[in-house]
Protein backbone atom coordinates (compact mmCIF):
# COMPACT_ATOMS: atom_id res chain seq x y z
CA UNK A 1 0.00 0.00 0.00
CA UNK A 2 1.24 3.49 -0.86
CA UNK A 3 0.20 7.02 0.02
CA UNK A 4 0.68 9.53 -2.76
CA UNK A 5 1.00 13.09 -1.48
CA UNK A 6 0.53 15.67 -4.23
CA UNK A 7 1.05 19.41 -3.83
CA UNK A 8 -0.60 21.27 -6.71
CA UNK A 9 -0.51 24.82 -7.96
CA UNK A 10 -2.64 26.19 -10.75
CA UNK A 11 -6.19 25.45 -11.84
CA UNK A 12 -5.97 21.79 -12.89
CA UNK A 13 -7.00 20.40 -9.51
CA UNK A 14 -10.73 19.87 -10.16
CA UNK A 15 -10.09 18.05 -13.42
CA UNK A 16 -7.52 15.79 -11.75
CA UNK A 17 -9.76 14.97 -8.79
CA UNK A 18 -12.63 14.00 -11.10
CA UNK A 19 -10.33 11.80 -13.20
CA UNK A 20 -9.00 10.04 -10.10
CA UNK A 21 -12.48 9.50 -8.66
CA UNK A 22 -13.77 8.19 -11.99
CA UNK A 23 -10.90 5.67 -11.96
CA UNK A 24 -11.93 4.51 -8.42
CA UNK A 25 -9.11 6.17 -6.50
CA UNK A 26 -9.87 7.60 -3.06
CA UNK A 27 -8.79 11.24 -2.78
CA UNK A 28 -8.66 13.67 0.14
CA UNK A 29 -8.14 17.35 -0.74
CA UNK A 30 -7.13 20.23 1.51
CA UNK A 31 -5.71 23.74 1.12
CA UNK A 32 -2.09 24.44 1.98
CA UNK A 33 0.37 27.32 1.72
CA UNK A 34 3.93 27.43 0.48
CA UNK A 35 6.32 28.91 3.02
CA UNK A 36 8.64 30.86 0.73
CA UNK A 37 6.19 32.97 -1.30
CA UNK A 38 3.08 32.14 0.77
CA UNK A 39 1.24 30.95 -2.32
CA UNK A 40 -1.93 28.93 -1.93
CA UNK A 41 -1.73 25.32 -3.01
CA UNK A 42 -3.98 22.29 -2.98
CA UNK A 43 -2.68 19.11 -1.37
CA UNK A 44 -4.10 15.71 -2.25
CA UNK A 45 -3.74 12.49 -0.30
CA UNK A 46 -4.34 9.37 -2.38
CA UNK A 47 -4.27 5.87 -0.88
CA UNK A 48 -3.21 3.43 -3.60
CA UNK A 49 -2.49 -0.28 -3.89
CA UNK A 50 1.07 -0.91 -5.08
CA UNK A 51 -0.02 -2.14 -8.50
CA UNK A 52 -1.93 1.12 -9.23
CA UNK A 53 0.75 3.66 -8.27
CA UNK A 54 1.97 4.27 -11.83
CA UNK A 55 -1.61 4.65 -13.07
CA UNK A 56 -2.30 7.36 -10.47
CA UNK A 57 0.98 9.14 -11.22
CA UNK A 58 0.14 9.16 -14.93
CA UNK A 59 -3.19 10.88 -14.23
CA UNK A 60 -1.30 13.55 -12.27
CA UNK A 61 1.34 14.02 -14.98
CA UNK A 62 -1.32 14.42 -17.68
CA UNK A 63 -3.52 16.82 -15.68
CA UNK A 64 -0.66 19.00 -14.41
CA UNK A 65 1.99 19.25 -17.12
CA UNK A 66 4.79 21.75 -16.69
CA UNK A 67 5.53 23.72 -19.85
CA UNK A 68 9.06 23.08 -21.18
CA UNK A 69 10.27 26.67 -20.63
CA UNK A 70 8.66 27.16 -17.21
CA UNK A 71 10.73 28.14 -14.18
CA UNK A 72 8.29 26.47 -11.78
CA UNK A 73 6.52 23.12 -11.77
CA UNK A 74 2.79 22.50 -11.38
CA UNK A 75 2.89 19.47 -9.08
CA UNK A 76 5.16 17.90 -6.51
CA UNK A 77 4.51 14.22 -5.81
CA UNK A 78 5.69 12.04 -2.95
CA UNK A 79 5.06 8.29 -2.94
CA UNK A 80 5.24 7.00 0.62
CA UNK A 81 4.95 3.51 2.05
CA UNK A 82 1.75 3.06 4.02
CA UNK A 83 1.64 0.12 6.34
CA UNK A 84 -2.13 -0.03 6.30
CA UNK A 85 -5.26 1.81 5.21
CA UNK A 86 -8.07 1.80 7.76
CA UNK A 87 -11.53 3.18 7.02
CA UNK A 88 -14.05 3.53 9.85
Amino acid sequence: MKLILVILRGGSCDKLIHQLLDADFRVTEFSSHGTFLRRKHITLLIGVRDERVEEALQFIREACPTPPDADEHNATMFVLNAEQLVQV
